[in-house]
């Protein structure tokens, strides 16, 4: 007999069906026992002969075979989808018998300390909001990859192994054991490759994207994220912001229709407006901060290109390297210009003797208070990319010897191009009402890269260091 969910037994009225899944509760009424039975359609209540569901404990893999019933007036429960019938079980095999659990799966989980949640996290992924949760991420890229084909735009997926270079935060390497001594790196982004898919002429490109980044623990940070990555060629910022708009507005207006936008075009606020006015680049618009379902959208735009890091003494990306300074706009109003000197030559020179003073092309999307997106338009001179990393403090050889590929593709036409790359998990957080991204993941870790659950970093067998030509030494004292 084929198996249905529990949420379909009301098709099946007065038939023989067999439902799997997991015992929720147990509960003795005479000589009559009722089991709820739990699957991902929901939970179904059974009635079972005292000699057949005796021993039945919560958590335990049944499969049952009975007849579906109406349940007596009197005895509905209209709060569930199956509340109007019932099972009356004939045969019980149980599938497999279970230890009593950690902790509780049938409250919201809040309560519970986290480091146990995820270790258990296979365990806690059975509570009821995170299940919703996740089958809501599904909706939602759902949604997001047929909107965007539909606008148009190809779907690429890019190397999760590639070369390490200078773009912010710190790499992710792995090491190569078939070029001893050289590594590969996890992709901070996609960000050089979806740049090359426009030199090849590609267009509208898009990818559900994994990104790794090896930063020093943060709160609600996670090592690794998944960001919806978009890329076009020949167009302006206003257009990438349109596209943005018009995806965001139609997300919530088809998936979360409780939800309410606060204003429609999403504001657009200049960095320096919004750290004037707000003392933030992500301010909180709404106007009731305490109506979980009021989503106040923005874009935050000409952020400064450069930001000085004090620890390092040296100044660095606003957002990435590959941002097109606004070095036109800052050769037309710079004072320490001479008139009739505002030759992009000159305009280059002005940006690393000042680099404090230029803005960049460069622009978030902030969602109450939360940044969940940034983007570009790119850097498509090459003597200005070069220049951006002299900033940074690179050598102009260094420079063109960490892009050699880069510089080599666009030798060969390259397309004027920006993008934008939002981050899924915050967007969920904030529509879901969730402390932090964590509770809108599968398997997530905690804030100092620990996989709780798979015991992850971990130490590996000296046969496989000396397979890849590694030797590990241990500082001093340990």
């Amino acid at each position: 007999m084929k198996r249905i969910l529990t949420n379909e037994i009301i098709k099946y009225l007065d038939q023989k069906v067999k439902v799997c899944g997991w015992v929720n509760t147990v509960r003795a009424h005479g000589k009559i026992l009722f089991v709820d039975l739990r699957d991902r359609g929901g939970v179904l209540q059974l009635v079972c002969p005292p000699d057949i569901a005796k021993d039945l404990r919560p958590e335990w893999v049944i499969c049952v075979e009975g007849k579906a019933k109406e349940r007596p007036k009197g005895m509905q429960n209209p709060k569930i989808e199956t509340g109007k019938v019932e099972l009356a079980v004939e045969d019980l095999k149980v599938l497999a018998k279970a230890k009593t659990l950690p902790f509780a799966i049938d409250t919201s989980g809040y309560e519970i300390n986290e480091e146990k949640r995820l270790k258990y996290r296979y365990l806690d992924l059975r509570r009821e909001r995170l299940r919703k949760n996740l089958i809501w991420r599904q909706k939602v890229i759902q949604f997001m990859r047929e909107f965007l084909i539909n606008e148009g735009f190809v779907e690429v997926e890019t190397p999760i192994l590639t070369k390490s270079t200078p773009e912010g935060a710190r790499d992710f390497l792995v090491p190569s054991r078939l070029q001893p001594g050289k590594f590969y790196a996890l992709p901070q982004s996609p960000q050089q490759f979806k740049q090359l898919l426009q030199v090849a002429g590609l267009e509208k490109y898009f990818q559900i994207a994994r990104c790794f980044r090896d930063e020093d623990p943060r709160a609600d940070r996670q090592a690794e994220h998944t960001q919806l990555d978009i890329e076009m060629s020949f167009v302006e910022q206003e257009d990438i912001l349109s596209l943005t708009e018009k995806l965001y507005s139609s997300i919530i207006k088809n998936l979360f229709p409780e939800k309410r936008i606060q204003k429609i075009p999403f504001p657009r606020i200049s960095y320096k407006e919004a750290m004037k006015k707000y003392q933030s680049d992500k301010p909180d618009l709404r106007k009731n901060k305490n109506n979980p379902d009021e989503l106040a959208f923005c874009f935050v735009v000409d952020f400064p290109m450069f930001e000085w890091h004090e620890n390092e003494k040296r100044w660095g990306a606003q957002h990435h390297p590959f941002t097109k300074p606004q070095v036109e706009e800052f050769a037309e109003t710079s004072s320490h210009l001479s008139p009739h000197s505002t030759s992009l030559n000159s305009a280059i020179k002005e940006m690393k003797k000042h680099p404090e003073k230029v803005l960049a092309h460069q622009y978030d999307l902030v969602l109450n208070g939360y940044e969940i997106g940034g983007g570009s338009i790119r850097t498509t001179n090459l003597d200005i990319l070069t220049a951006v990393f002299e900033v940074f403090g690179h050598k102009k050889e260094e420079v063109k010897k960490k892009f050699s590929n880069y510089f080599e593709a666009f030798s060969y036409g390259v397309p004027p191009h920006g993008g934008i790359a939002p981050g899924i998990d915050r967007l969920l957080a904030v529509v879901l009402n969730e402390p932090n991204i964590r509770e809108v993941m599968a398997f997530p870790k905690t804030g100092d890269n620990r996989d709780l659950m798979m015991g992850a970093p971990s130490e590996v067998t000296e046969e496989q260091l000396k397979e890849l030509h590694i030797k590990i030494t241990k500082p001093k004292g340990q």
